[in-house]
């Protein structure tokens, strides 16, 4: 159980900390608003790669490669993450950099989570990667199934809980650090690298 648990812990980190547009919309919105908005992001990710994570060790992954379900969900994520850049872009040109206040679950909390629920679910490549996942984690958790898979995706979701805990933290001293022109200038990096994500994705469907 220990060397399952270890394994799933090892591989929620690497699937995390690969830098990716969930990365990039936390810093987007942390960058202003501090450690709430930055990790409801992440958490909200999280939601969405559990869901991905349930369909893809459950062995329906292979549903996603059908055309009739796969274009749609991606388009919607492409939409997504191009209306998301085009946000950091605008708010990147506005004259003022305004630091809201941000209390636990408040609104733009909830919109944050919820944005980042829709990166990931709006994202059908993440069940490819977890239908690769359970093939390959396939000898470790042996052949009783149940215990060990839950074993599994509990340490996975621990190792990805950490992370989100540890990456809001980074932004939040990254903002305390920062004079305001550097955050709209990295406000704008944001804004452009959901534009090219955005773009990577739909090339995906060619």
């Amino acid at each position: 159980m220990f060397e399952i648990f270890m394994v799933a812990m090892w591989l929620g980190l690497v699937f995390n900390a690969a830098p990716g547009a969930v990365f990039s919309e936390s810093l987007r919105r942390g960058i202003r608003g501090g450690f709430c908005p930055a990790f409801a992001v992440q958490v909200g990710s999280l939601v969405g790669d559990a869901v991905w994570a349930v369909l893809g060790l459950a062995g329906v992954g292979a549903l996603f490669a059908v055309p009739a379900l796969r274009v749609p969900l991606t388009v919607t994520g492409c939409l997504l993450l191009a209306w998301l850049g085009a946000a950091g872009l605008r708010d990147a040109l506005a004259r003022k950099v305004a630091y809201p206040t941000a209390e636990p679950y408040d609104n733009e909390d909830r919109k944050a989570m919820a944005v980042g629920a829709g990166m990931s679910l709006a994202n059908p490549w993440n069940v490819v990667y977890w239908s690769g996942a359970a093939g390959g984690v396939g000898p470790v958790l042996g052949s009783s199934g149940t215990t060990e898979l839950g074993v599994f995706f509990a340490g996975f979701m621990a190792s990805s809980m950490l992370w989100c805990l540890i990456s809001a933290l980074l932004i939040m001293m990254l903002r305390r650090a920062l004079p305001s022109v550097a955050v709209r200038a990295l406000e704008a990096c944001c804004g452009v690298s959901l534009l090219v994500f955005a773009i990577l994705q739909l090339c995906r469907l060619m």
